[in-house]
């Protein structure tokens, strides 16, 4: 799940003004100038100069990027995950801890900041290439667009999973068909072909294939409904059909009581919520603090303390299954909540 955010620094757009003809010509892609020298290397790079379409654009890149931002959480984990820290000069917009696999490799990464970063801050990183999860992030109304970093020279890529679905208004999308996990090792594929190392992207979706198979077989023999809730008390973002948790539900034959609506993320009300009454619910634990019932523990007490919820069987039996807010987005993460969510449904008793 994404927030929307409205906010374009008006002084960014005067440093991209004043400095694209010094970027333009200084960093690699979309079409800048290089060198001779920067020309030879790339002609002798395999698998480039490389075109592809991303959300309908063509990126056409002369040699891998050297100088990565990276601007959500998810986007930042593949990256890590391919080997790619050497090469990536800063990151942004956290929901979590990241993986502890990558925690070592991710402390030699700048963090521009923790949420959204300014334009003016990107630009400082001097970026050739800029990645994102969401739109809300890389797109209007974010910290930049696509076509604002072209004219700077700076490519960028936006995951696939967030260009298959409606994205007007003001929330988090639409989705009418269910997103799947090879779209998800589609971004895994093609950002390792951008960054020139296809072998490690190939290893990287077997691995994630192998336990995700593995995690299937762990699923429920009966019927199991849930619902996956994200931030917010007083309005809860509750997943809909068809996002990352619709994902989780199919591989594990878990059925989401919102099934009904394709929303990425419904504001649900709670009396709604007691009548859908699931077997078990799934709770974000976020460390970020920007609404309202961030942490599991927060959302469980208030569950508890609720008269609405109260009563309900998943919280008079305690049938809680705890996510980070990154296991709900769809990234590699998503692997992880398959895996999470059947020990814990294990746990609770429930083969």
């Amino acid at each position: 799940m994404h927030l929307s955010r409205t906010i374009r620094p008006t002084l960014a757009r005067t440093i991209a003004a004043s400095t694209v003809l010094v970027l333009g010509a200084a960093l690699t892609g979309c079409g800048a100038d290089q060198p001779a020298d920067a020309q030879k290397a790339a002609a002798g790079t395999v698998g480039f100069p490389l075109t592809m379409t991303n959300c309908g654009r063509e990126i056409t890149l002369e040699a891998p990027p050297e100088r990565v931002v990276s601007l959500n959480q998810g986007s930042t984990e593949i990256l890590l995950s391919l080997g790619l820290a050497d090469r990536m000069a800063g990151t942004a917009v956290w929901t979590d801890p990241v993986l502890d696999s990558l925690a070592e490799d991710n402390e030699r990464v700048p963090r521009l900041a923790d949420n959204w970063p300014s334009y003016e801050r990107v630009l400082e990183a001097e970026p050739d290439f800029v990645t994102a999860s969401f739109i809300s992030t890389l797109g209007e109304g974010g910290v930049t667009t696509p076509e604002d970093l072209e004219r700077l020279g700076v490519g960028s890529y936006l995951s696939p999973a967030e260009c298959i679905k409606d994205n007007e208004g003001d929330d988090d999308g639409t989705r009418l068909d269910p997103l799947e996990i090879e779209t998800i090792y589609q971004e895994i594929t093609e950002l390792a072909r951008i960054f020139g190392v296809p072998e490690r992207g190939e290893q990287l979706v077997a691995d994630l294939s192998r336990r995700l198979e593995a995690a299937e077989s762990k699923a429920p023999a009966g019927e199991v409904s849930a619902m996956y809730w994200f931030a917010n008390s007083e309005s809860p973002y509750l997943a809909g059909c068809c996002g990352g948790p619709g994902i989780i539900g199919r591989a594990l034959g878990i059925e989401n009581v919102f099934d009904d609506t394709t929303d990425e993320w419904p504001q649900i009300n709670w009396e709604t919520v007691a009548e859908r009454n699931p077997d078990v619910i799934v709770v974000g634990d976020l460390t970020r603090k920007s609404q309202t019932a961030e942490t599991a523990r927060a959302k469980i007490d208030y569950l508890k303390n609720n008269p609405v919820t109260a009563q309900m069987d998943a919280v008079k039996n305690d049938r809680f299954v705890t996510l980070s807010g990154a296991e709900l987005n769809p990234s590699i993460r998503t692997v992880y909540a398959v895996e999470n969510v059947a020990d814990q449904l294990a746990a609770l008793g429930l083969r």
